[in-house]
């Protein structure tokens, strides 16, 4: 599990910078594989905020899987509307990172 906790205020922040944002990482058929996870990793390590698209879950599913992705991608589940959800970590390296929290 990555520890990192978020204000409401810094929840809301990133929610605002994620609706600009296309999905990057899908979840399909296959489900969480070791190769979503990697391509995760890529995205998170460029990026720091990533939306997922859940193209074959149900929406009973989406809840479980978002938390089975916080915990194996190592990031924070930020939030979730419809089919997609947005994951956040910060860059250990302060000059690489993209998101500013206050």
């Amino acid at each position: 599990m990555y520890e990192f906790s978020l204000t409401t205020a810094q929840k809301t922040f990133l929610r605002g910078a994620g609706q600009t944002l296309e999905s990057s990482v899908k979840v399909g058929k296959s489900g969480l594989t070791p190769e979503f996870f990697i391509e995760l990793q890529k995205h998170l390590k460029a990026r720091e905020l990533v939306k997922v698209r859940f193209v074959a879950a149900e929406r009973d599913e989406r809840t479980g899987l978002a938390e089975q992705i916080a915990d194996g991608g190592r990031c924070v589940f930020v939030s979730s509307v419809g089919a997609t959800a947005l994951f956040y970590r910060q860059n250990t390296d302060p000059a690489r990172r993209v998101v500013t929290l206050a």
